[in-house]
């Protein structure tokens, strides 16, 4: 039986609370189906930064492609390193050391009474979206001339390769095949961007006759993101840039019942890929047992099936599906349960299930 070896990084404040949860569940659920797992943490994050001055270790990406299949990732974040340096090194920084050019952001809504917009359910909100996630405005590309006077100058360049356009794209229309879902939306501003988004514009239009069974379309970002609040039942496959992906799969989030139950994951389908909650470290309610573990236990789900365990992955969200349900949820989803205890509720709902 092939073990599957997962690289931890708890990260900082409630990063650390969930993801002890959502490896409590993992253990669960792969001892219920007979699936071999094998875990190793590391304590990169904050308190380390703050001790040594180091991020990563040099050569921590190599072992990361050697030693593990994937990596699962808590939030980082902590106000004694006020420019976040060590969560950009250790999150950005390996997104683009190991490649991960395909954020894969599911926005299912798990039960009707999470979804803030009246009128709609299960049944109108179930769509992928896919950003890309190594380009674009986030590559650090710019600079600021005359900082701090009445002349400074602060430009940011936004970089768009035919090879990671195209590449997202058909990881998107592959995605839909694979899956069964029925259309790919396009998403850019090329009527504004008329450079790097009119290469989206073309590629688009490229991969998608190599899809003939896929139905294709394109929005606008402003107008997708009035339609993802007026209709989203119209959506299966969303694929879009770096920045608009980030800002439409928090409005995602929203429409599944926020930050706290959605769930990620970085994907580079020809090594390894890291899962991670998306919501932050909110270094004030660490270690008080308040913070909502759903999102990265089902970011834990998300990264099982990626490994081959579709078995594990339903019995994690048929469990996680029964606690809203039963009302065994944290207050922030209207429940009385503590970080621990949904842990604890989602465990045991899974050994039921699978006795």
């Amino acid at each position: 039986m092939q073990t599957r070896r997962i690289a931890v990084i708890p990260g900082d404040g409630i990063g650390i609370d969930v993801t002890k949860e959502a490896l409590a569940v993992i253990q669960t659920v792969c001892g219920v189906t007979g699936d071999a797992v094998r875990t190793t943490e590391f304590d990169f994050g904050a308190e380390r930064y703050l001790a040594s001055g180091v991020s990563l270790p040099d050569g921590t990406h190599d072992m990361f492609r050697r030693d593990f299949d994937a990596i699962f990732m808590g939030a980082l974040g902590d106000p004694r390193v006020p420019d976040m340096a060590h969560a950009r090194d250790i999150l950005l920084g390996t997104r683009f050391a190991l490649d991960l050019y395909a954020n894969q952001r599911p926005i299912r809504l798990l039960h009707d009474d999470l979804c803030p917009l009246t009128g709609r359910g299960r049944r109108d909100i179930d769509f992928v979206v896919f950003r890309e996630n190594t380009e674009g405005l986030y590559v650090g590309m710019g600079g600021i001339f005359k900082k701090g006077t009445a002349d400074e100058i602060a430009t940011q360049e936004d970089v768009n390769t035919r090879k990671g356009v195209e590449r997202i794209i058909e990881h998107a229309f592959r995605y839909a095949r694979d899956n069964g879902r029925a259309k790919v939306t396009m998403s850019d501003k090329s009527n504004a961007l008329r450079f790097g988004h009119d290469l989206w514009q073309r590629v688009f239009a490229e991969v998608s006759e190599r899809y003939p069974d896929i139905e294709s379309n394109h929005l606008y970002i402003d107008a997708l993101a009035l339609q993802m609040v007026k209709n989203p039942a119209q959506f299966d496959v969303i694929v879009t840039c770096n920045m608009f992906g980030d800002i439409i799969t928090d409005l995602g989030a929203a429409l599944q019942g926020g930050l706290g139950m959605a769930a990620s994951g970085n994907i580079n389908p020809d090594g390894v890929s890291m899962f991670e909650p998306v919501h932050g470290s909110a270094p004030k309610y660490a270690g008080k047992n308040i913070a909502n573990p759903f999102g990265a236990i089902l970011s834990a789900q998300l990264m099982l099936e990626h490994l081959g365990l579709a078995k594990a992955g339903l019995l994690i969200e048929k469990a996680v599906i029964g606690c809203i349900e039963a009302g065994e949820t944290p207050r922030e989803l209207g429940g009385s349960l503590g970080t621990r205890e949904v842990g604890a509720a989602v465990c045991r709902r899974i050994e039921e299930l699978g006795g």
